[in-house]
C-alpha cells in the first residue's frame, strides 16, 4: 500500500527562533504589526509499506534520526492512503 505522509516540524515552546524574529521585525517595518510569528518546516513523503502503522513507525524513526532534533523540535505526522 502506498501512503502519503506530511511531517510538520517546529521549535518547542521557549526555544529562540531568530529567523522568525527577523521576519517579524521586517513585517513591522513594512507596516504589518504582528504579535507573534513562528516558522515550521513541512516534509512530504510517499512510502510503500504494508500498513499505516509501519509507515508511521518508519517516518517517526526518520524524524528522530535526521529530520528533527527531538531536544528542540516538536513534530506532527499525518498519514493518508494514496489512491
Amino acid at each position: 500500500m502506498q501512503y502519503h505522509i506530511e511531517v510538520t516540524i517546529g521549535l518547542k515552546d521557549g526555544m529562540l527562533d531568530p529567523e522568525a524574529a527577523t521576519i517579524r521585525k521586517a513585517l513591522e517595518h513594512l507596516g504589518y504589526p504582528t504579535v507573534s510569528l513562528g516558522l515550521q518546516k513541512k516534509f512530504i513523503i510517499d512510502l510503500d509499506e504494508a500498513s499505516s502503522d509501519e509507515a508511521y513507525s518508519k517516518v517517526d524513526e526518520m524524524c528522530k534520526r535526521l529530520l528533527a532534533n527531538p531536544v528542540i523540535h516538536n513534530y506532527d505526522i499525518v498519514i493518508e492512503e494514496s489512491i
